[in-house]
C-alpha cells in the first residue's frame, strides 16, 4: 500500500513537471504569434455518440444563436453508429466541421467509471482539428445561452487570463438551480472554477490532454475535474465570473442531470 502510494506520487510529479514545461513553451510560442484580441476565433468542440436528434435540434441551434459571431463548431463522433454523420453533413453551415472516429474510445465497463471519462477521445481529437484561439467544450445535449461566447471572450480579455469559467443553470431532481464557480486549491494555487461547459481557455493549452485514465485514480476521477486541477497546479492563469452562460437540461427520460441521470438512462 505504501509502495503503491509512493509510485503514484512519483508518477504524479513526473506529469506535473512535464506539463509545467509544456505550458512554459506554449506561452513562449504564443507570445511570438500575432493574435487579434478584438474578435478572436473560438472553437466549440463537441464530443458526440448516437444522439443525433438532440444534437441537431437543440445543441447546434443554441450555438448558431450566439451574439458573438466569430466561431467554428468542431463535432467529433465517438464512432457513431446512428444517423449522426448523415444529418450533420446535411446542415448548410460552413462553420460546422464533423469528424467521426474510426474506432470508439476504450472506456471502463463500470457505468460510474465510464461516466467519469466518456467523450475523452473525441475531445482530444477535437483539439487537434480546431483552428481557434480559444476553446470551448460542451456536451451534445447542452444549451448555450445567447451571451455565452460574447460574455466569456470579453471577460477573459479584460481579466487577462488563460482560462475563464462562469455559472450555469441545471436541474436536479426536477428543481432548477444555479451552480456558481467553486473555490479549488492545488499546489498553493487558488481559483474559483465553474462547470466544464462554462470553460473557455487558450488553444495553446491543448498541450494538456483530457486523461482517459483519470477514472483509475482515487482522486480527481472525473476527467474534467482532473484537467482543471492539472491547470491549477501548473499555474495556468485562471479567472471566473458569476454570469450564467449555459443551461444544463435534464437527461432525456429523467428529471435530473449528472451521474444520477446516467444511472437512470442506462436502465432505460
Amino acid at each position: 500500500m505504501v509502495m503503491n502510494l509512493f509510485i503514484s506520487r512519483l508518477i504524479n510529479l513526473y506529469y506535473y513537471l512535464i506539463e509545467k514545461i509544456f505550458l512554459h513553451l506554449a506561452r513562449k510560442a504564443f507570445q511570438k504569434k500575432s493574435v487579434s484580441e478584438g474578435m478572436p476565433l473560438v472553437s466549440i468542440i463537441i464530443a458526440t455518440y448516437n444522439r443525433s436528434s438532440i444534437l441537431i435540434n437543440r445543441t447546434i441551434p443554441s450555438i448558431l444563436n450566439q451574439t458573438y459571431n466569430n466561431f467554428e463548431i468542431v463535432i467529433v463522433g465517438d464512432h457513431c453508429i446512428d444517423d449522426t454523420p448523415q444529418l450533420i453533413n446535411k446542415i448548410a453551415c460552413s462553420r460546422i466541421r464533423f469528424y467521426d472516429l474510426p474506432k470508439r474510445g476504450k472506456y471502463p465497463k463500470d457505468i460510474k467509471d465510464r461516466w467519469f471519462v466518456q467523450g475523452t477521445k473525441p475531445r482530444n481529437k477535437g483539439m487537434e482539428l480546431a483552428k481557434g484561439d480559444w476553446f470551448v467544450f460542451i456536451s451534445d445535449d447542452d444549451i448555450l445561452l445567447p451571451n455565452h461566447l460574447e460574455t466569456l471572450v470579453r471577460a477573459a480579455i479584460e481579466l487577462n487570463v488563460e482560462f475563464i469559467s462562469a455559472s450555469y443553470e441545471t436541474v436536479k431532481n426536477g428543481k432548477k438551480e444555479i451552480v456558481k464557480p467553486v473555490l479549488y486549491t492545488e499546489n498553493g494555487y487558488k481559483a474559483f472554477i465553474g462547470g466544464m461547459q462554462t470553460w473557455m481557455y487558450r488553444s495553446y493549452l491543448k498541450c494538456f490532454n483530457w486523461n482517459i485514465h483519470s477514472w483509475r485514480k482515487s482522486w480527481n476521477r472525473p476527467v474534467d475535474y482532473d484537467l482543471q486541477l492539472r491547470f491549477l497546479r501548473t499555474g495556468v492563469k485562471m479567472g471566473h465570473i458569476v454570469d450564467i452562460v449555459y443551461y444544463n437540461p435534464p437527461v432525456e427520460g429523467t428529471n435530473t442531470t449528472g451521474y444520477e441521470a446516467a444511472l437512470i438512462a442506462d436502465k432505460l
